[in-house]
């Protein structure tokens, strides 16, 4: 990793571990003899926004509990990959999960919404979106599996990358085998221009590319970047075309069993780190976009705000099926609901 990189890193590092003024529990009301472990498992590295989010998050409750609630962070898949994560968090194996929208949307269709490829046009109305009635009806869906969303972190928009020839239109994508996260919409997006897929979990992807088992990806720069797919990748497209967020997800029953004191300062210390996680995703993938082009391993093209124009028209099928499955209704409330965002 460059120089440079690393003192960001770093710095982020600094901050997160610094405290923040906010209220913390009484030893009294959380008894010491009875600390609350909450296992948090999640699946890209400690470098990336969700990574850092996860860290700042351990280390603000460790500090405004006393040290009564400690949060223990297990990044990079290191107990369960994230195929293996909603089950590992029914069973009680982990507490607290943030696997990707996407995988969500294998529980509940509705959650594909964040995974139309052009949906929104900027970050400040997804997170609008998140924010308003919609995401908290989204994250209300899981309790119907004994899950709590708490909150939704995200990671920008995704990119197109692949080992074959420079991805200009979706032509482009005809007759490649592209990694995807979860069925549905992913591998509609693709195969309704002719490429195949491949399910794989997260970090499996390095292996397949490297292997020829798949000749490309999507993912967001922070991704690429960290997991080193410049190496084995030799074509990158800033193709903005689908958001990657993330739905922080604790065990129902586990929560419900804490004291009150404890939730609240839980969900207290969950919204700040939210606002300062969209930060570091914006920065951290401005800032690692920045040492792919030094790093000068991988082709990069960026399409226009015309050429995206034209994706979106192109992808108009790939809307229909998420009609057919989930209402005409709901998508014209959610369109209507970032127009509303774009006016604010």
């Amino acid at each position: 990793m460059a120089r440079n990189s690393w003192l960001f890193i770093l710095s982020m590092v600094v901050l997160l571990l610094a405290g923040c003024g906010t209220r913390v529990i009484d030893g009294q009301q959380v008894d010491k003899k009875d600390k609350i472990i909450i296992k948090f498992s999640h699946v890209v590295e400690e470098n990336t926004p969700k990574g850092l989010a996860a860290i700042r998050f351990a280390s603000l409750v460790r500090e405004r509990s006393k040290g009564s609630i400690e949060v223990q962070v297990f990044p990079n898949s290191q107990l369960f990959k994230d195929g293996e994560e909603f089950e590992a968090l029914s069973r009680g194996d982990v507490q607290m999960i943030a696997p990707t929208t996407s995988k969500v949307a294998q529980l509940f269709p509705q959650w594909q919404i964040w995974d139309l490829p052009y949906l929104f046009d900027d970050l400040d109305s997804v997170h609008q979106i998140i924010d308003g009635p919609l995401g908290r009806t989204l994250l209300e869906q899981l309790r119907q599996k004994s899950m709590k969303g708490l909150a939704m972190w995200d990671n920008g928009f995704k990119q197109l990358t692949n080992n074959d020839h420079p991805i200009t239109k979706p032509s482009d994508l005809q007759g490649l085998c592209f990694r995807i996260m979860s069925q549905g919409i992913l591998e509609e997006q693709f195969h309704y221009f002719g490429a195949d897929t491949l399910y794989l979990p997260f970090n499996d992807v390095y292996q397949s590319l490297e292997e020829g088992r798949a000749q490309g990806q999507e993912n967001t720069i922070s991704n690429i970047y960290t997991k080193n797919f410049d190496q084995v990748q030799s074509y990158l497209t800033l193709s903005q075309h689908g958001f990657m967020g993330y739905a922080v997800i604790v065990n129902e029953e586990f929560w419900n069993q804490l004291p009150s004191q404890a939730r609240e300062l839980l969900e207290t210390t969950l919204a700040e780190v939210t606002l300062w996680e969209r930060d570091i995703a914006k920065k951290l993938n401005d800032e690692q976009l920045s040492e792919l082009q030094k790093r000068n391993k991988i082709k990069i093209y960026t399409l226009d705000s015309q050429e995206k124009r034209f994706w979106k028209e192109d992808f108009a099928l790939v809307y229909a099926k998420f009609v057919q499955e989930n209402g005409a209704d709901f998508l014209n409330d959610v369109k209507q609901s970032i127009d509303l965002a774009g006016n604010r």
